[in-house]
């Protein structure tokens, strides 16, 4: 609590805390700028149209130490859209590294641990060099060469104002080109620690994303 300087014993609320890099808190908002993402986009054929802009209002944000130089914060919107920054551990603006923008586009629930390991297993559909989504090819952008690619996992704190939750993250990114700019597709099994949910999750998210510069992103 924040003591008032005018009233001894009186207190005020406690103000919403600013996180990340773009150093905004949970109800807060971030405008995007997708008009330079939308010209580089034009010439070809996004997998759910053009990535509209516009306030983006934060209803929770999750943090993941990933090594000693680079933390991954995310900004979600009631939508389960996600503002996803790279930067330095508790640094600011200066330190941002990479930034882009993801919308939910569709998810699969395997029917058991046969299906989780056509998708997930040593040889699986997620980490194979390419991906095929309804048509749409996608080359994988974690990992070098023709060889299947293990998954990259870590564990994201998620606060959703009322409650801190550990998630375990299982992920691989997609890329392929479109018009003059680059359209990503992210794969993500997620998995809350604290409750008795299956060890292999409960589905696969496919996500469509878009790098970002900095400067398209302003806390508003």
């Amino acid at each position: 609590m924040i003591r008032s300087w005018f009233g001894k014993g009186r207190s005020d609320p406690q103000l919403p805390q600013e996180r990340g890099p773009l150093r905004c808190a949970i109800s807060g908002a971030l405008e995007i700028d997708t008009l330079g993402l939308q010209a580089s986009l034009a010439a070809g054929e996004p997998a759910m149209g053009p990535p509209t802009g516009g306030n983006f209002i934060v209803s929770a944000i999750g943090t993941a130490r990933l090594d000693g130089n680079s933390e991954l914060t995310r900004y979600y919107d009631d939508d389960h859209r996600m503002i996803q920054v790279m930067a330095g551990p508790g640094g600011g603006e200066d330190t941002v590294q990479d930034v882009s923008f993801y919308a939910p586009w569709d998810s699969v629930v395997p029917g058991g641990p046969s299906e989780w390991a056509r998708w997930t297993g040593p040889r699986g559909l997620i980490g194979a060099p390419e991906y095929d989504a309804d048509g749409i090819l996608f080359s994988r952008y974690w990992g070098e060469g023709q060889d299947h690619a293990d998954l990259v996992e870590f564990v994201e704190t998620v606060d959703d104002g009322d409650e801190t939750r550990q998630i375990h993250q299982r992920c691989m990114l997609y890329s392929r080109s479109v018009g003059s700019g680059e359209e990503m597709l992210l794969l993500n099994i997620e998995r809350d620690l604290a409750h008795q949910a299956q060890a292999q999750g409960a589905a696969i998210t496919f996500m469509i994303g878009y790098g970002l510069g900095a400067a398209d992103i302003r806390r508003v």
